[in-house]
């Protein structure tokens, strides 16, 4: 990311976006910098967590189609006891879909007695813990209603930022020298543009949801069920959903299901859906197969990005919605790198990799880890958009682990003072290898087992090689 050079940033007041996992770890790296004077951390909700941080009603909003991101976040629903709640996309039973040597972050195991994949509940409790030591930074309840870029005669970049204040209503401003935005990616729902999806919707009110919604499977007892999308979350409604509705679920998809986890969902694969027949209550699938009588429709076909309190930076941040522009290594703002978005990659070990992105920002703002000319960030994110197409954020498998082992020791090798990021072994990375089938082995056999061993998924050193990862 650049040779040393001279110091780029003047950054004493911090603003973080969000009390989730990766506003708490940039908190505790930013804090174990000591570089800066102020850090306070704006969360809605009343507890740590984000999207861990389960509500028991779901959201009441719901717009059919949904492709774009440029709409208000969902209100609170139903207050519970003094302060708002807004809606998780966490559902009644789920545990994750990583294991707990992997999903940790460095300081802090889960407890010896958790699940190999622990439940939602666990991993809440998790957080929680690990917010202990930064938790007089949070300012509970507190909505982040703008941001807004002030460029000083001194050409320095700062941030205006607007709050409200949940629980007496009242607006207030400050101004920071630097901003991690860790507000999440669960928020905005997507759903595809079908052909009569929104007359549908209209006719027949309920039928089509989101995962978003999803709590349990109870209302979908005997029902005609049809869900949308074979990632994780689709797979696991499809199985608690296909226990008992009405006849065998439907399981739309663009790409083939792994058998055995088709076999586990107990559902039957289809095409994607070309049409909603309104007249019939019923689908036409792109093989023109027709089902009649849908009684249910969910789809689990994943979120957008938004940040509505940065709706006046210029050019826009947000597109399609799939995309976050002008980012350099998924995180800085190029044009203004005092702005800085962790949590963006999908398709990783979320809490580590959030570790490895706060030790880089943290270091960076604190004049320790410059960043490379502006022209060579921005030529690195021409090329990286010529490589990974649509789904620009969607990192390969492996390459969480590649980051986060490249990131820990071109830190070690700068000798810089700072939270040290995490390292995976050897054994870590086999973890992250073998996860996916190891998952399906822990549903399979009944969420009980505390060990890969008890999987049947043992380490064996003596037959595992992993290369070296590349430094960034």
């Amino acid at each position: 990311m650049g040779s040393q050079g001279p110091a780029l940033f003047d950054v004493k007041r911090i603003a973080i976006i969000g009390a989730g996992p990766c506003g708490l770890s940039a908190a505790k790296y930013l804090a174990a910098q000591k570089a800066f004077e102020s850090i306070v951390v704006f969360e809605q909700q009343s507890e740590v967590g984000g999207v861990w941080n389960y509500s028991p009603k779901a959201s009441s909003t719901l717009h059919v189609p949904q492709v774009s991101a440029s709409i208000p976040p969902d209100p609170p629903i139903e207050p519970e006891g003094t302060a708002p709640v807004f809606p998780s996309p966490m559902y009644q039973v789920l545990h994750t879909n990583i294991p707990r040597a992997l999903m940790r972050f460095s300081d802090l195991p889960f407890p010896e007695d958790s699940l190999i994949f622990p439940t939602r509940e666990a991993v809440q409790d998790y957080l929680v813990a690990y917010a202990r030591d930064i938790r007089h930074l949070i300012k509970f309840s507190t909505q982040v209603l703008d941001v807004r870029l002030r460029q000083g005669e001194t050409g320095k970049d700062q941030w205006d930022v607007d709050v409200r204040s949940l629980m007496t209503g009242e607006i207030t401003s400050a101004t920071y020298d630097a901003v991690v935005v860790a507000s999440g990616h669960y928020s905005i729902i997507y759903i595809p543009e079908i052909k009569n999806a929104a007359q549908f919707h209209k006719t027949y009110p309920g039928i089509i949801s989101h995962s978003k919604l999803y709590r349990n499977s109870e209302s979908f007892a005997d029902k005609k069920v049809v869900v949308v999308g074979n990632a994780a979350s689709g797979l696991d409604i499809a199985a608690q959903i296909s226990r008992v509705c009405q006849q065998l679920l439907l399981l739309s998809v663009r790409t083939p299901t792994p058998p055995a986890n088709l076999a586990h969902v107990g559902a039957e694969e289809v095409s994607l859906i070309e049409e909603f027949l309104v007249s019939e209550r019923g689908i036409r699938f792109q093989d023109g197969r027709v089902e009649k009588d849908v009684d249910a429709v969910i789809f689990a076909t994943g979120y957008l990005f938004s940040f509505p309190f940065l709706a006046s930076f210029n050019p826009p941040l947000i597109s399609n919605g799939r995309q976050v522009n002008g980012l350099y290594k998924d995180l800085f703002q190029m044009d203004h790198p005092t702005l800085v978005f962790p949590g963006l990659p999908i398709k990783v070990v979320p809490f580590p990799l959030s570790e490895s992105q706060a030790a880089i920002f943290s270091r960076t703002w604190a004049n320790l880890l410059p960043l490379p000319p502006l022209e060579e960030m921005k030529r690195w994110e021409r090329e990286e958009a010529g490589k990974r197409g649509l789904s620009y954020h969607v990192w390969p498998k492996g390459g969480d682990a590649e980051f986060i082992n490249a990131v820990h020791d071109w830190i070690s090798q700068s000798k810089t003072a700072g939270k040290e990021p995490p390292h995976w072994d050897d054994e870590q990375i086999w973890e992250r290898k073998i996860y996916f089938e190891a998952k399906l082995k822990f549903e399979i056999e009944g969420r009980s087992a505390k060990s890969l061993e008890e999987l049947g998924f043992q380490y064996r050193p003596d037959e595992w090689e992993n290369p070296a990862p590349e430094i960034l």
